[in-house]
């Protein structure tokens, strides 16, 4: 790959926003998931397009399958948007699911985004970038989540090269560049000790994983489909007798125990899902769990 296709950018916000505003007019649509990560909807509607949710689940592992991006595409369609890993479910598009995606996404002339923001965090499989399938995608990463440099605000976009200069542009528009300084810090991320830690890091955040989500699978949550990468649990909680934000505050104020309802990653069976995040040590999850589970039985669900 040339490198000259490397946008270094304020944040993968950033990138994300550069590739919207490079592809996105009045009235265009972009695919998304339904749940996904809400800001990517957000992005798209403030450039005065439409952020077309798909309802996803289980059947297409809580993401965009090229059937369901066929089906959703109509006149005013500009592309459509992916995680892998995604926020909130964790969960990855196959390989060559996603190769199917390319294929029909190029096939009607519009563009494929793909956010590997989280790939580096992956469990199950050795992670592979959708940049070995095309030249013809726009590919979204940042320092903040395998780098853990959250903070820094430094990302990047790996660009088709005719669209390199226009995307330039408008970074040099919207915020001029990444902060030297952040830039100058990340190249520690790929000195070898650095690396060790890092990897370490995702084995602990793996380990973390392995004890939560059977973990919540034994307190009645219903979780078909297990992450594979990133630190999310996206959970099933209805059998708990109220919707999702209620249940979180109910949960919060009864244990002290926090997580996130699913109203806010879109709207198909929103009411009815939570998101956990693994994102503090194990000891903590344990506490976490037991809090939990203390408190359950008090709903009288049997």
């Amino acid at each position: 790959m040339a490198p000259d296709r490397i946008v270094v950018t304020a944040g993968s916000s950033a990138a994300l926003l550069l590739t919207l505003a490079l592809l996105v007019n009045r009235d265009d649509q972009i695919l998304l998931a339904d749940p996904g990560y809400p800001c990517n909807r957000h992005f798209v509607r403030t450039l005065e397009g439409e952020a077309v949710g798909v309802a996803v689940g289980p059947d297409s592992n809580y993401q965009l399958d090229a059937g369901l991006i066929a089906e959703a595409w109509g006149p005013r369609t500009r592309g459509a948007l992916i995680a892998s890993p995604s926020n909130p479910t964790g969960t990855t598009v196959p390989h060559d699911e996603l190769r199917r995606i390319v294929s029909i996404v190029s096939a009607r002339g519009g563009a494929l985004i793909v956010d590997e923001i989280y790939l580096g965090l992956s469990y199950d499989a050795k992670p592979r970038s959708a940049l070995a399938l095309s030249d013809d995608l726009f590919v979204i990463s940042s320092f903040s989540k395998y780098f853990n440099m959250t903070g820094w605000r430094l990302g990047w976009l790996v660009a088709p090269e005719r669209h390199v200069r226009d995307i330039e542009k408008l970074a040099q528009n919207l915020y001029i560049s990444p902060p030297t300084l952040s830039q100058r810090a990340a190249l520690a991320c790929f000195l070898p000790d650095t690396l060790a830690i890092l990897e370490a890091r995702r084995r602990e955040f793996q380990a973390r994983r392995d004890f939560l989500v059977p973990a919540l699978r034994n307190l009645g949550f219903d979780i078909p489909i297990t992450p594979q990468g990133g630190f999310f649990v996206y959970a099933d909680c209805s059998r708990f007798g109220m919707d999702s934000e209620r249940f979180c505050v109910e949960a919060l104020q009864a244990t002290g125990v926090a997580f996130t309802p699913g109203i806010d990653f879109g709207r198909h069976r929103a009411d009815a899902h939570v998101r956990f995040a693994y994102t503090i040590e194990l000891g903590k999850l344990r506490e976490g769990v037991r809090r939990l589970a203390d408190w359950l039985p008090s709903l009288g669900l049997g």
